[in-house]
């Protein structure tokens, strides 16, 4: 996520970049707000897991079964940010429907939560307690987390596509009581899915990728140049 903020910071008018990464040890990440005392970093440490902050708002998400996605653009007269987010959020739909059919059912969310509101009650530390409008859903169930932020002339917006379940043992790891643990464990089975839910099988990661850098193609109407570290598009 280091990189993703020195990709921002260094941006040239007409380079944007997109990326996707997955987690290697797992790890919990904080919204640009929070704060590390709402995780039990004994238990975190014991199992393993890493804790960092997402330059990016949101709440927290643990990184495990999942692709991760970035986006860096440069702020320009052409789209608003709410425009990319919006844009982004089509082009993942369209490179998770090539990877599957199945997917052809995903849809993205067409309100906006009071986030005020949310972060006063106990499910407002995780990010996939509640869907922000144009996040992908299927079925009702929130499927993938994004987050944006402006900086300078430049949005820098990150997602966690979920692909398998161990994202749900985050209330497992959290500073709270057992009765708030069991009901934010209650709060991400009833509003989450994955794609190994969904289609009944395990994702192929390096097909998917593929799919949705077609997707972003498709959607952006541009053609990728591949890098060793990263993925470039010019448009």
């Amino acid at each position: 996520m280091q990189f993703d903020i020195e990709l921002a910071q260094q941006y040239k008018s007409d380079e944007a970049f997109f990326r996707i990464f997955r987690w290697n040890p797992y790890c919990i990440s904080l919204g640009a707000n929070q704060s590390f005392d709402d995780i039990n970093l004994e238990k975190t440490n014991a199992d393993g897991i890493d804790i960092v902050k997402r330059p990016t708002g949101g709440r927290a998400i643990l990184h495990a079964e999942e692709l991760t996605y970035s986006v860096v653009i440069p702020v320009n007269h052409q789209f608003s940010t709410h425009e990319v987010y919006h844009k982004i959020s089509t082009a993942l739909i369209i490179g998770l429907t090539i990877y599957d059919q199945a997917l052809s059912k995903l849809e993205l969310e067409n309100t906006q939560p009071n986030f005020p509101q949310l972060i006063e009650v106990p499910s407002g530390i995780l990010c996939f307690a509640s869907s922000a409008k144009n996040e992908v859903k299927f079925a009702g169930k929130k499927l993938i987390g994004s987050a944006q932020r402006k900086m300078n002339n430049t949005i820098l917006q990150h997602g966690s596509i979920l692909c398998g379940s161990f994202h749900k043992k985050l209330a497992d790891y959290l500073n709270t009581d057992e009765q708030i643990k069991k009901l934010l464990r209650n709060e991400l089975e009833q509003k989450t899915t994955e794609l190994e839910t969904i289609l009944k099988k395990k994702i192929d990661y390096e097909k998917l990728k593929t799919c949705l850098i077609l997707g972003f193609e498709s959607v952006w109407q541009i053609k990728f140049e591949n890098s060793i570290s990263y993925t470039l598009l010019s448009y």
